[in-house]
């Protein structure tokens, strides 16, 4: 890592977290493989904060604590990069081992529970999809009925909303923008 960490990705260990360069990585790895619209790619960073900002607008009173927890849901990409869904499956188990430990490792250094409940994955997983429904009609080329089959219909965006969250942003911004986020929501 950029911090000079070296991180076991088979044994993570959270004292080889940082969370620079956590939004480093994501900052630069590209969402939809890079198959989106706009001078920048649309990176793991922005969909995160796009993912939390959905979640407090379904889930306002949702706490700080859970909030961080719906921030870092994709973190372990900025180790081991963002795969479209259908190619993860393909991979199967050891994949999502990897991608368990390195977020299990991610969550014990920023004091989180490794075991999310139950309740704040469905929060999780919702907002996800609908962060996905908007990259994906206002970025990736879907017709919104396509998207509509694949990930539901969300509710709107406000227009702001829409219109900074879904102009994709360079690499620094993104970057800030998600530090930024994480000093507010830390503990």
């Amino acid at each position: 890592m950029l911090s000079g960490r070296r991180l076991d990705l088979l044994d993570p260990s959270p004292l080889d977290v940082e969370i620079e360069d956590i939004a480093h990585g994501l900052a630069r790895v590209a969402r939809w493989n890079g198959q989106t619209s706009g001078a920048n790619i649309f990176s793991v960073a922005q969909h995160s904060l796009l993912v939390e900002k959905i979640s407090r607008r379904t889930h306002p009173d949702l706490d700080a604590r859970w909030r961080l927890c719906v921030l870092l849901h994709d973190a372990p990409e900025y180790v081991i990069g963002d795969m479209i869904s259908p190619f993860k499956a393909v991979l199967g188990g050891d994949y999502k081992t990897v991608e368990a430990r390195l977020l299990n490792a991610i969550c014990v250094r920023f004091s989180l529970p490794v075991g999310w409940p139950d309740q704040l994955l469905k929060i999780v997983k919702a907002a996800d999809r609908a962060s996905a429904y908007f990259e994906a009609t206002r970025l990736a080329g879907f017709a919104e009925e396509e998207a509509k089959a694949f990930f539901g219909r969300p509710a709107r965006l406000d227009a702001g909303v829409e219109k900074d969250y879904l102009t994709p942003w360079e690499a620094e911004t993104a970057k800030a923008r998600f530090l930024k986020r994480f000093e507010e929501l830390a503990p």
